[in-house]
């Protein structure tokens, strides 16, 4: 239940026009139990009664749920009755021609959803906001008997009618969901005839249609609303295309939301699917039962014969709960493969094959011609959640579950972070177990692992909330469990600065062959006839490749292929394959730059170069498609690796040839091309998709524009492509993605960072320069969660003049959180309930705090203020010196600061005071912050630093005002606090240039920096309008009061007014 704040006014009952906007998306709203309401369900602290009466809050849930409880079944009946009936006319009408099942059944699912929940909310809205404010008025009044005076039953009323109003949304949203599942659920089962029809005419080789709707259609209908054979048209598509995208009483729809909502595999299986499946795992089974035999395991061979009567119901049965029922079984063995069996001295071999036993009918499950790896994983990290404590914190356990693939990492992360925090809340002895465990967790996977050399099988990503929530123990219980503190300093000092570095740089790593075939690009010591043999070969293919009867994706071209390549011996050894592909490359390349020279027009150089390049792809990509066994991803990735190196090596040795006369067509095409080949949803690329986008990033790592500058425009084409952003920070699952394309962003603001800095961009560099900002524009529209994960990395390494720049970035918020409106009169920040949260920085930047001894002085003083030169050398630590062997020299020519360190330090300095300050209950002010050796350093360096260092050191400051967080309040305060004790006005001056140019530039502007700058000009205490600078030149002045009025919308004095007033 979350608490609310802010001015309570109520509505007028002649101002409601209906329901308000809603505040949810539908897959916020879980269904599976009333104690899903909880979350949702808001407390408004400035009603009288609940302020005076702070115990009367516990009364609003059951007040609530009671209500729910009440009118849930009624409008449920009442909503599926219509909904069903209407839906499953219209759909029969409408499809009775169209022979694709899967588009019906889509179809009917978005109808049926938007019928179902606009009736139950017209239905329930009224009443079920009725139900709950009789409910709370009654529960509170029996809370309240001792006091029945007029005055006190007018508040009883009050608080029940605005809390009713309050949590009427959440409500109605749960009995609205509620009878959308059900009636997608009844759908099924109304239309499973008609599916199975069409499936069964499919089966046969023909197409169906209804021939009784046939006739009708063709001499009683119209022409222009008349069915057609081809099924249904574009316009009656997009019908229920509009029901996907809206959802009465809920948010419209987003991609990622409408990826969640497509409808599952229907849970009853022909026998040509799961039967067949099963049917496989059955006589695996079978096979186990007879090796356990002889090796006296008379309890795994019962076992195992109780699994395979399970396998066989399942086989035989079209009810989904007996394959959830098989599931369960197949976990609780591999449960006991791993603990009671492994421990009572049982044979290690039979213990092994009971275990593969298991997890061969999990993994058989997670087929997707049967369940899908999405749904196998979430049953069976359900069952890990519910099993018993001394199994589901077992970490053998969960190590098999992670290594075989079968958990999800995202849900199991949360589910033990939701444990944990209730530790917090309740003393964390108990929970001791699963403290220990996530501790263990973190140990194992994300220090001891890397630190060996070991695969890397869970990432810090995928333990996000495990490792918040642990700091959050560290930080603020009594008695944090030993061992905690070392765990997370180790964590964080372990990080390093670059995202994809750290696999780079390894013998072994993802990238190897890459760098393999950039070297063995430069290889021309080759046999005799090679060149003139892979030439006639690459002829051959895309002759084939644009034959008619090529095949679907040019298969059957590709048999006859790779036949002609064997008899040419090029499969012979790996060493001649990768000579076959730099070859191939080059004279690609070399048809590219013939079509440039010979061709007049752009299109016919596209079409000629095209022909050749499009082919050799498909090569590549049947190559890699068909390299190994089908389930032998290895060998495949490993392919694209060194097909990806050697097409890199023949770029870089082109570029350093050719100079300016390089041209980046062939290589744009080649790339954005195979990856889009290798992201179409085939069942085996799907199994290395993820390795696939590894590839990829490294290679355009390795390509980036500092390392290949005439390659800058079509590299960030590749960047900006919305398949490859898509996969990136969409599609691919727990973020994966994510980190690999920040440090692609880091790549391109590294280039574009010396060209800005000077402000004299060239048209060239101007128009990267404007490509960049649009991917940054797509990125806070879609992406925002990224931006507000990745900001300090971003505007560490972009110029403090580019305030545009730096103003997209920082002005992201998260998708679920509703900015306050910073103009509201009287809004008070520290009463938002976002603003004592911490917000996710993903960027590691206490390890960019450099010697080692600094990090250690810093922290001896943040705790005992001391040593006592500390302060008086902060200056000297932060500036560039000319020593080559000090480690604080800037990459950035001419600047005479650390800039990177001078960052970290401000933001590392600012957490801790953050930490500090929650721990004593207390909340950031310009009360609370001041007087404390975190504000030591900050005033320091504000009064030590020149002109130049103090503007970065504000600068820092100011990319931490963002959106409402803990983060921007406290360093709201700070820079506050900083102006009004300033000891010049030079201080005050460059606090207010700061905030200013920020200010001065097109929108978007960040809500922090807003709210602060409203402060400071609104508030007398800090005397803004009376300072010199404000009135130094009059053009100077009307600016100020320009920015002034745009900033503050009800203003009751004007600036030359309240200045007189002071």
């Amino acid at each position: 239940m979350q608490s609310q704040t802010g001015t309570t006014t109520p509505t007028p009952a002649h101002a409601i026009q209906g329901p308000p906007e809603p505040r949810f998306s539908y897959l916020d709203i879980n269904v599976t139990s009333l104690a899903g309401l909880a979350q949702h369900l808001v407390v408004n602290n400035n009603i009288p009664l609940l302020t005076a009466h702070p115990n009367l809050r516990i009364l609003i849930r059951p007040a609530v749920e009671r209500a729910v409880q009440e009118c849930i079944h009624p409008v449920v009946d009442w909503s599926m009755k219509i909904a069903l009936t209407t839906c499953e006319q219209i759909i029969k009408k409408d499809f009775s021609l169209d022979a694709d099942d899967t588009r019906m059944r889509a179809a009917a699912h978005h109808m049926v959803r938007s019928l179902s929940a606009g009736t139950a909310l017209i239905r329930c809205r009224d009443h079920l906001l009725l139900t709950i404010a009789t409910n709370l008025k009654t529960a509170f009044s029996a809370a309240l008997q001792r006091s029945t005076s007029p005055q006190q039953k007018e508040l009883v009323e009050q608080a029940a009618s605005l809390t009713a109003q309050d949590n009427v949304e959440p409500a109605c949203a749960f009995i609205q969901k509620t009878a959308v599942e059900k009636s997608i659920s009844e759908i099924d089962k109304r239309l499973a005839t008609e599916f199975d029809l069409r499936k069964h005419a499919r089966n046969e080789g023909r197409r169906y249609y209804d021939p009784a709707v046939f006739a009708y259609q063709a001499e009683r209908m119209p022409e222009p609303i008349r069915l057609k054979m081809s099924g249904v048209t574009a316009q009656q598509a997009a019908v229920y295309e509009e029901f996907a995208r809206y959802i009465p009483g809920f948010l419209p729809v987003t991609e990622r939301d409408a990826a969640m909502l497509v409808p599952k595999v229907i849970p009853t299986f022909t026998n040509d699917e799961i039967g067949v499946i099963l049917e496989k795992v059955a006589m695996e089974l079978e096979r186990f039962l007879q090796s356990l035999l002889p090796l006296g395991s008379s309890t795994q061979a019962v076992a195992i014969g109780s699994l395979l009567e399970a396998v066989i119901l399942a086989r035989s049965s079209r009810d989904h709960g007996a394959h959830i029922t098989l599931l369960q079984k197949a976990f609780e063995g591999l449960v006991e493969s791993l603990t009671s069996f492994a421990t009572t001295g049982n044979d290690p071999e039979a213990v092994v094959r009971f275990r593969d036993a298991h997890l061969l009918v999990l993994k058989a499950l997670q087929d997707p011609q049967a369940y899908g790896p999405q749904w196998t994983n979430r049953q069976v990290t359900r069952c890990w959640a519910e099993c018993r404590e001394e199994f589901r914190y077992n970490l053998d356990i969960l190590d098999c579950l992670v290594r075989a693939h079968l958990i999800n990492l995202q849900q199991f992360d949360m589910q033990l972070a939701s444990v944990l925090e209730q530790a917090l809340n309740a003393g964390i002895g108990s929970s001791i177990l699963a403290l220990g465990f996530a501790m263990q967790l973190v140990h194992v996977y994300l220090l001891e692992g890397p630190a060996s050399g070991a695969p890397v099988v869970i990432t810090e990503n995928d333990l996000a909330n495990t490792i918040e929530i642990l700091t959050r123990i560290a930080a603020h219980a009594r008695q944090p469990p030993d061992g905690l503190a070392t765990i997370l300093e180790l964590l964080r000092a372990g990080h390093e600065t670059g995202l994809m570095d750290r696999a780079t740089g390894g013998p072994g790593g993802p990238t190897a062959l890459i760098h393999s075939g950039i070297a063995q690009a430069r290889d021309y010591d080759d046999p005799h006839g090679l060149p003139e043999k892979t030439e006639y070969l690459l002829q051959e293919w895309v002759a084939m490749y644009h034959l008619p009867n090529a095949g679907r994706d040019s298969s059957k071209a590709f048999g006859h292929f790779v036949t002609q390549m064997s008899l040419h011996g090029v499969l012979k050894t790996d060493d001649l394959i990768t000579r076959f592909f730099r070859l191939c490359t080059q004279f690609c390349v070399d048809i590219s730059y013939r079509a440039l020279a010979s061709e007049p027009t752009a299109d016919l150089i596209r079409s000629k170069a095209f022909h050749t390049l499009d082919a050799y792809v498909r090569l590549i990509a049947l190559l890699i498609k068909h390299s190994g066994d089908a389930n032998n991803g290895v060998t495949k990735v490993n392919l694209l690796n060194k097909v990806l190196g050697i097409v890199a090596g023949v770029l870089l040795q082109d570029q350093e040839v050719r100079g300016a006369e390089f041209q980046q067509l062939a290589y744009h095409r080649i790339l954005i091309m195979l990856f889009l080949e290798l992201n179409a949803p085939e069942q085996v690329l799907d199994s290395i998709n993820f390795q696939v986008l590894t590839a990829f990033c490294h290679t355009l790592h390795i390509l980036r524009p500092a390392k290949a500058p005439g390659f800058a425009y079509a590299w960030l084409e590749i960047v900006s492509h919305r398949v490859f952003i898509g996969r990136l920070l969409s599609i691919t699952p727990q973020q994966k993605g994510w980190g690999m394309y920040a440090q692609l962003l880091i790549d391109l603001f590294k280039f574009l960072a010396p060209f800005l800095r000077n402000a004299e961009l060239s048209k060239p560099v101007s128009m990267l320069y404007k490509g960049t900002l649009r991917v940054l524009l797509v990125l806070l529209h879609d992406f925002p969660e990224f931006l507000c994960d990745y900001h300090y990395g971003f505007c560490d390494v972009i110029p403090p003049n580019c305030i545009q720049m730096r103003n997209l970035i920082l002005s992201a918020f998260p998708r679920n959180m509703r900015l306050p409106d910073p103009f509201t009169p009287n809004l008070k920040v520290d009463m938002l309930p976002e603003i004592s949260h911490a917000p996710r920085v993903l960027t590691h930047f206490a390890a960019m705090i450099q010697p080692p001894t600094l990090k250690k002085d810093l922290d001896s003083y943040l705790k005992t203020r001391g040593p006592v030169t500390f302060l008086s050398e902060l200056r000297s630590v932060v500036q560039v010196h000319v020593s080559s062997m000090n480690l604080h020299v800037s990459p950035e020519p001419g600047m005479h600061y650390n800039l990177p360190l001078l960052n970290a330090l401000v933001l590392y300095v600012g957490t801790q005071a953050i930490q500090s300050i929650q721990t004593k209950g207390l909340s950031p002010s310009m009360a609370t912050i001041g007087h404390s050796s975190y504000m030591d350093i900050f005033q320091s360096l504000a009064v030590n630093l020149d002109t130049e260092g103090r503007y970065l050191f504000i600068n820092a400051i100011a990319n931490q005002l963002r959106y409402p967080n803990s983060h921007t309040h406290y360093f709201s305060c700070v820079l506050l606090c900083l102006f009004a004790e300033a000891n010049s006005e030079a201080i005050q001056e460059q606090i207010t240039r700061v905030l200013l140019e920020r200010l001065i530039v097109n929108r978007p502007h960040p809500w922090g920096l807003l709210i602060t700058f409203i402060e400071l000009i609104k508030n007398p205490v800090f005397k803004f309008w009376n300072h010199e600078f404000v009135h130094c030149a009059p053009e100077i002045e009307k600016l100020f009061e320009s920015v002034a009025r745009s900033c503050m919308v009800v203003q009751k004095q004007t600036p030359r007014d309240a200045e007189n007033h002071d």
